[in-house]
């Protein structure tokens, strides 16, 4: 390759936050989970800022919520808001408050179709207020991803789309992505891509009960 050409390919990738290059030794920003054995298998030991973390779920209301829930007391706590788009659950706001989530710092948001779900988290990925966005959703297309990841990208935020286990063989452009089961009232996570972590291992995470009534509230329909 032309030196000139490989000088504008490595131009090209260093402007893009959305590639990992393990060979510069550089980790990606991140903010821990408050998972020891999550964060052990994530890139820079925590959730990509500023980039998409997929979590595939086998079924909703398997205690999904869990693995956000730290992260989310620590941003709302520390005077940050966070967002749910199309949660397909109730959020069970006295279960979330005892766990330690402000209330006043956290919006629900209940789109009316699938786009406008991605709207609305597109606007709250780029609001520098919102630490953490949370969005549901089970078609996700290419472009409409990478939306999403260049909204993260402009204020640095943490966004974190719950999908469906069968897009699992699908190409994506998140930074992380993990499969969730529930098995004997535990939640297996699977980590299927983590650039610069550990992929290909599973590990248990104990769901809190404030967690598990959260998962026995209603059902809604996601987009």
């Amino acid at each position: 390759m032309p030196a000139s050409s490989s000088s504008s390919l490595e131009a090209a990738l260093a402007a893009r936050s959305d590639v990992w290059r393990g060979a510069n030794g550089a980790r990606p920003p991140t903010e821990t989970s408050g998972f020891a054995s999550l964060d052990a298998r994530l890139p820079g030991g925590g959730w990509p800022l500023g980039a998409l973390s997929e979590l595939l779920l086998e079924s909703n209301g398997i205690g999904e919520l869990q693995l956000a829930l730290p992260l989310l007391v620590r941003l709302t706590q520390a005077d940050r808001h966070v967002a749910f788009v199309a949660a397909p659950q109730v959020l069970y706001a006295p279960a979330l408050a005892r766990a330690g989530l402000i209330l006043n710092r956290s919006l629900v948001v209940e789109p009316h179709s699938a786009e406008h779900a991605i709207w609305a988290a597109e606007q709250l990925l780029r609001t520098p207020a919102y630490g953490a966005v949370l969005a549901w959703t089970r078609n996700l297309r290419e472009a409409d991803a990478r939306r999403l990841q260049l909204a993260a990208e402009h204020s640095g935020n943490i966004g974190l789309l719950y999908r469906p286990a069968r897009v699992a063989g699908s190409a994506n452009i998140a930074a992380v992505r993990l499969r969730l089961a529930r098995r004997d009232a535990r939640l297996e996570v699977e980590v299927l891509k983590a650039r610069g972590g550990r992929s290909g291992t599973r590990f248990f995470v104990d769901a809190p009960v404030a967690l598990r009534v959260i998962a026995a509230a209603g059902q809604r329909d996601v987009a």
